[in-house]
C-alpha cells in the first residue's frame, strides 16, 4: 500500500472542477450580465465604471488564480492586495450581499453542480465579507 498525498493535483483544483478557463469566462461573463441587466443588482453595479470589460478580464485573471488555476492577475498586476485595492469604494452588507447573489446566481445558470457552488459560496462569502469597509 502506498501513502496517499493530500497535496491537490491538476485535477482536483476549483479551476479543473468548474471547467477550467472557458468555464471561468463563461462564469464570470455570467456574473457581469447579471449584474448589469438585474436591478437587485443596483447598488453593486454603481461601485463599477460604465464599461464593464476592464472589471470582467480582472476578475477572470484573479479567479483563474484563486481558484487554482494559471495565476493570470499576479502575473499582469501582481499581488492582488484586494483588500487595499476595494477600499475607495464603500463595501457594507448590501454591497457583500448583492455580489454573493449575484454570483450564486452565474454559478447556477453557467451549469455548476450543487455541491461545487456550494463549497465555492463558502469561500467567496469569507472574502466577500473581508471586503467590507463600512459597518452598514
Amino acid at each position: 500500500m502506498t501513502e496517499q498525498n493530500n497535496t491537490p493535483t491538476e485535477d482536483t483544483t476549483a479551476y479543473a472542477l468548474v471547467g477550467g478557463e472557458a468555464k471561468v469566462r463563461e462564469l464570470v461573463d455570467r456574473f457581469y450580465d447579471l449584474m448589469d441587466l438585474e436591478d437587485q443588482f443596483k447598488g453593486l453595479r454603481a461601485l463599477h465604471p460604465t464599461t464593464l470589460e476592464g472589471s470582467r478580464d480582472k476578475l477572470f485573471m484573479f479567479l483563474s488564480g484563486w481558484l487554482g488555476g494559471p495565476s493570470l492577475y499576479i502575473e499582469r498586476y501582481g499581488h492582488p492586495r484586494l483588500r487595499a485595492r476595494h477600499l475607495p469604494f464603500e463595501i457594507g452588507i448590501s454591497e457583500r450581499d448583492q455580489w454573493m447573489r449575484c454570483m450564486s446566481m452565474a454559478m447556477e445558470d453557467v451549469g455548476l453542480s450543487e455541491d461545487l457552488r456550494l463549497r465555492l459560496m463558502q469561500a467567496f462569502f469569507e472574502t466577500a465579507d473581508w471586503m467590507r469597509n463600512v459597518a452598514r
